[in-house]
């Protein structure tokens, strides 16, 4: 994946023997960051070091040097890697000077805990030989560029996890897949994207090492070079938070936008919305631990909080992050916005009718805030193999695409790796892409093989319970005060009706017709003396997005199959005859 990252982590093997590998990490990672930021900042030094020397008011010093060089941090001490071998007996002092000495924005250090890795390493007599080597590496941006900046530090990170064996739901997204996400949720809006001197916003609750940021901000210079994005993100992994921070640093961009924490418990942009949003959340990875304070929010907020559709089950926390996304959408009435999330099969169809996981589908849907999902190929990600969709959201749609959900099954557009990286033998490439965005495009002229257009409603049906009579020892119905038939519990049972039944166009408004017809069609001939309870009909929502593709492979015809097996018969008879021989 990445040459760099490659040589970066062979500096590791100097660690071996006082640092176990699955320590690696904490001085690998600060110490990449440090030669970057360094490389950056080298050519500025001087003149930071006499503007440092001229105003100490720390707000004027920062206007002062902004004017100057250009950059929102900085760095005031009289060390740097050109320097900091020259003195061998103060190199950890002048090292640990030198991190201090970064303007307050830089805080990135302090969630490696780096100081005490400076002080371990100094005690292993490792701290000359890793500083000596890092220095050789040059990671200015005009050598490294950001993109393979980000693939090598991601490449670090994912070495580092096998390390230390880790086995929880985060998956780092691939490049592939985010360009994919990316083009997809920019594809309604590209035409306003090339109007002059536009803002926009950006937003990723689960930001990671920025990756989505990264190639967001991307696709909307490659389109309007004179565009302004505003980048914004929320990161609960102290280290996928400093190299997120530190990436948008060397970018100019306003590193205070990006904020450590929990989004579900401490969402750091409360009141904010977001032209566009997306998100790469934990797969099957349970909330329990959050469960109290995301419950406690949700009663306290009322309709209109966030999680006010409904609750997932406490073993998938997926879905709490996309209830978040159309959470954090721009107004309809101040223009829309649009998100973009990646997630497993599961939302698609967990939860019985009136669950939590349905709750939060029919919401979505009855809003009309799905526009599209797109299941990727599996073997894409690199610590699982596992079919994933990517979701996305409009609550302002095209008027074409108004009422509408388009499901495209994007999993034969991929192309094999040469090498696999962990579980990811497959990509997507540029070709790939655009053969799935065109059939975004295309809409309802889509190849209906790969695309199918539904209404909101087609996704809903309802659960009957149907009862029947429970009967007393002569073989008569037993009847409750009222003189009606008591039902019995053991000969109850449930059906699944879906909205559509019969041709039905209604939605929700056809519930009785449908399903009196649905019961006196296929339950009444079967079970003449069973009912519906009425009180007991519930309605859910679930996205069989498999079934809609699925293609009926006829079997082979039995004159093939009993020609194989005569082949097959044959074959074993010559066999024992040359046993016998």
């Amino acid at each position: 994946m990445s040459n760099l990252g490659s040589f970066i982590w062979s500096i590791a093997d100097q660690l071996r023997g006082p640092y176990r590998p699955n320590q690696y990490g904490n001085v690998i990672l600060p110490l990449t960051i440090l030669r970057r930021l360094d490389c950056i900042l080298e050519p500025d030094r001087e003149t930071v070091q006499q503007l440092a020397a001229k105003y100490d008011n720390p707000n004027r010093l920062r206007i002062e040097i902004k004017k100057e060089t250009g950059r929102p941090f900085y760095n005031t001490s009289n060390y740097s890697f050109a320097n900091l071998l020259a003195d061998a007996d103060g190199l950890a002092d002048n090292l640990a000077d030198y991190i201090d000495r970064f303007s307050p924005d830089v805080d990135v250090f302090d969630y490696f805990d780096f100081k005490k890795e400076i002080l371990a390493l100094e005690k292993a007599e490792l701290l000359r030989e890793v500083i000596t080597s890092f220095k050789t590496v040059d990671l200015h941006p005009d050598v490294v560029s950001n993109a393979d900046m980000g693939d090598a530090f991601e490449y670090i990170i994912r070495k580092f996890n096998e390390a230390a064996n880790e086995t929880s739901g985060d998956h780092y997204t691939p490049r592939d897949a985010i360009r994919l996400l990316v083009d997809l949720l920019f594809a309604e809006k590209d035409v306003d994207l090339r109007e002059a001197d536009i803002v926009r916003t950006l937003y990723d609750p689960t930001a990671g090492t920025g990756g989505m940021l990264a190639l967001g901000e991307e696709h909307l210079l490659g389109h309007n070079p004179d565009a302004k994005l505003s980048l914004y993100g929320q990161e609960y992994n102290p280290q996928s938070y400093a190299i997120c921070k530190s990436d948008l640093l060397a970018k100019g961009h306003d590193a205070s936008n990006i904020a450590f924490g929990n989004t579900l418990t401490d969402d750091a942009f409360k009141g904010r919305q977001f032209d566009f949003c997306m998100s790469n959340p934990p797969y099957g990875v349970d909330w329990k631990q959050y469960a109290k304070a995301v419950t406690k929010e949700r009663e306290e907020a009322g309709p209109y909080g966030r999680f006010a559709p409904g609750l997932p089950a406490t073993s998938d926390g997926q879905m709490l992050f996309l209830l978040h996304l159309v959470h954090k959408m721009r107004a309809p009435e101040d223009g829309g916005g649009r998100a973009g999330i990646v997630m497993n099969g599961s939302p698609l169809f967990n939860g019985a009718a009136e669950s939590g996981p349905s709750n939060i589908r029919r919401w979505l849907l009855e809003n009309d805030l799905v526009d599209a999902i797109v299941a990727l190929p599996t073997n894409m990600f690199f610590n699982t193999g596992i079919a994933t969709y990517i979701w996305i959201l409009d609550n302002d749609k095209h008027p074409d695409r108004k009422g509408l959900v388009q499901l495209i099954d994007g999993t034969s557009f991929w192309t094999k790796m040469r090498r696999n990286l962990g579980s990811k033998g497959r990509e997507i490439s540029d070709a790939d892409r655009a053969e799935v965005v065109k059939l975004y495009a295309d809409f309802t002229d889509a190849d209906p093989d790969y695309s199918k257009v539904l209404r909101n409603d087609e996704f809903g049906y309802w659960t009957l319970t149907v009862e029947r009579p429970l009967l007393d020892e002569s073989g008569e119905p037993v009847v409750d005060r009222k003189g009606k038939p008591k039902p019995d519990p053991k000969k109850r049972d449930t059906e699944n009706v879906p909205f559509t039944y019969g041709g039905s166009t209604a939605g929700a408004a056809g519930k009785v017709e449908v399903i009196q017809a649905y019961f006196d069609a296929e339950v009444k001939p079967h079970v003449p003396d069973a009912w519906i309870d009425w009180a007991k009909v519930k309605t859910g929502y679930e996205i069989p997005f498999t079934r809609h593709f699925y293609k009926y492979i006829p079997p082979r015809p039995l004159a093939e199959i009993d020609a194989d097996l005569e082949k097959q018969v044959a074959r074993i008879l010559d066999l024992l005859r040359e046993v016998e021989q």
